[in-house]
């Protein structure tokens, strides 16, 4: 009998739906209107990404900027699949350290690389100079499919939300230290 209850205990403290995951991954290079950044920044992301990237366009009409609707000022790929890998590619350029600041209070973190040169596998490319990029973490939890679905989405429970205390401790379980 005792056993029993030893046992069902610790499955209560294994809850499945309680592990946190990676959703995605998002690299994104603002370049303004300068189309030739433009260029350098979606060649970058092939390189860094099994993703095909994309450009961003604008949606205002900024005069004081130049802006218009439909003028491309960056790009962007979101990774879903295999993003573990990536992230570790990532995380050695910023030397696996992460500020508690990076982090939001839904659980998610970002961070900046000044020079895409310090990331592994890459070397230094004429044709691109110097680039620096941002990089967007999304985790999330078993059942989060209920708040982005077609048909009766719902919210979230506040019990089942990702803290910024959960996020770093998944990010600490990881091995990369927070700051």
């Amino acid at each position: 009998m005792v056993e029993k209850m030893k046992k069902e205990s610790k499955v209560m403290e294994e809850n499945k739906m309680k592990e946190i995951r990676f959703e995605k991954l998002s690299l994104n290079i603002g370049a303004g209107k300068n189309e030739d950044l433009l260029k350098k920044g979606l060649k970058l992301l092939q390189k860094l990404s099994p993703v095909k990237p994309v450009k961003t366009i604008t949606q205002k009409r900024i005069p004081g900027w130049g802006l218009r609707p439909g003028l491309a000022i960056g790009c962007k790929v979101t990774v879903r699949n295999n993003c573990e890998q990536l992230l570790k590619r990532l995380m050695a350029a910023k030397e696996n350290k992460l500020k508690e600041s990076n982090f939001d209070e839904n659980g998610n973190f970002s961070f900046g690389i000044p020079e895409y040169i310090d990331i592994e596998g890459l070397e230094y490319d004429p044709d691109l100079k110097i680039i620096g990029l941002e990089v967007a973490v999304s985790l999330e939890r078993p059942g989060f499919r209920v708040k982005r679905r077609k048909n009766k989405s719902k919210s979230v429970g506040k019990t089942h939300k990702i803290s910024k205390e959960e996020a770093i401790s998944f990010v600490q379980k990881l091995g990369y230290e927070v700051e």
